[in-house]
């Protein structure tokens, strides 16, 4: 039986390839994660089809922490509205998980600054000096002509970095 670190290096990679071959963040991340942990199904995974590039390309919240947080949903999630115990628990992991993401994202990339969002557009403007309209055939093709989806360069690495780090804390908790 695998180690928790190979299972969460698997992920890792399994993020990076799923991005670099067929575009789609949180779709890449959810992807890698419940394949590999063996949770959710194909509704979970296709409920995260449009949030992509930053909810359907617009540039808001990056898609890969969408599906690393989606992922935790599949965790830690309240089944019921009534359930606000449940709610209230997820909210400090996702927290965690999103300071975690900005600080690795700075870090891999070797940003000088702080990356002070989570949105795509801000993630965009560090890794590549500006951000695409990605909604747009022009910003697209510009997107990956700047190396949008390279293995080393762009999302397919921050896809990589939230699904290690929704990994590392979803087996903490199973």
């Amino acid at each position: 039986m695998a180690s928790n670190e190979e299972r969460i290096q698997r992920v890792r990679q399994e993020a990076i390839e799923r991005d670099a071959i067929y575009p789609g963040c949180s779709q890449a991340v959810l992807g890698s994660i419940q394949d590999e942990l063996g949770m959710g199904n194909k509704e979970s995974f296709k409920a995260v089809t449009a949030l992509s590039g930053g909810i359907a390309r617009r540039g808001e919240t990056c898609g890969a922490i969408i599906g690393a947080l989606s992922a935790l949903g599949l965790v830690m999630g309240r089944e019921r509205k009534e359930d606000t115990e449940a709610y209230q628990a997820i909210m400090e992991p996702c927290q965690e998980i999103c300071d975690r993401f900005r600080q690795e994202v700075k870090k891999q990339f070797g940003f000088e600054e702080e990356l002070e969002s989570t949105l795509c557009n801000d993630i965009q403007q560090k890794i590549y000096g500006k951000s695409f309209k990605l909604w747009t055939e022009e910003g697209l093709q510009a997107f990956y002509d700047a190396g949008g989806h390279s293995k080393t360069l762009g999302c397919p690495v921050v896809c990589g970095i939230a699904a290690q780090l929704a990994a590392e804390k979803i087996l903490k908790l199973i």
